[in-house]
């Protein structure tokens, strides 16, 4: 049994440093989506400004040409899947093709900010309770630098750790919010273009 223990122990104060290392990278992958999130919600709000005067005025005898001078920016795939819908054979199978893919392109998009609110606390625990043994160790043989040193590296870890789950959280929520709203515009747009066709 004791054995056995041991073996537990080196596996897992063997993990600290690929713990560390995923942190840091997880950090700066955090760094980047604030970036991309920031530039993306600048465009957004100027997108859903010039669009919320398009869709108050569309009708089913207008939305081909009211649609087709919606400027296209590659950051937002709403606006891409307009001009895909606009594009599309006039027939149902296309449009709901069109919506599929646009789901699954949210869904794409989303998978960064999701892998950072699950595995930034994951890693961040992982970091604060490996650090935990040698602590204790430390303690019950007076080393309390040991002990100090190791407690350091448990906290750091823990706060990278739910920094970086707190920003994937929080561009996930708002961009889940985003394409709730964009699926039911193109959903809209989609009624229109039927109505349009027959």
């Amino acid at each position: 049994m004791d054995e056995i223990t041991k073996v537990l122990y080196w596996i897992s104060t063997g993990l600290l440093v690929p713990v560390i290392v995923l942190l840091l990278l997880f950090f700066g992958r955090a760094l980047i989506l604030i970036g991309t999130f920031y530039s993306m919600y600048i465009q957004k709000l100027k997108f859903n400004k010039q669009m919320r005067s398009v869709f108050d005025e569309l009708t089913h005898n207008n939305v081909r040409s009211e649609l087709e001078n919606v400027p296209v920016s590659d950051k937002l795939i709403s606006s891409i899947y307009i001009k895909k819908l606009l594009k599309s054979l006039p027939d149902e199978v296309y449009y709901d093709k069109a919506l599929n893919d646009f789901e699954i392109m949210c869904q794409k998009d989303l998978a960064g900010a999701q892998t950072l609110a699950k595995l930034g606390p994951i890693l961040g625990l992982m970091g604060t309770l490996i650090p935990m043994g040698p602590a204790l160790v430390g303690l019950a043989s007076g080393d309390i630098a040991s002990m100090a040193s190791n407690m350091q590296v448990a906290f750091a870890t823990t706060v990278i750790g739910l920094l970086i789950g707190a920003v994937g959280f929080i561009v996930l929520q708002i961009k889940r919010r985003w394409f709730a709203a964009d699926i039911n515009n193109l959903e809209f747009v989609v009624e229109l273009l039927k109505k349009s066709s027959k």
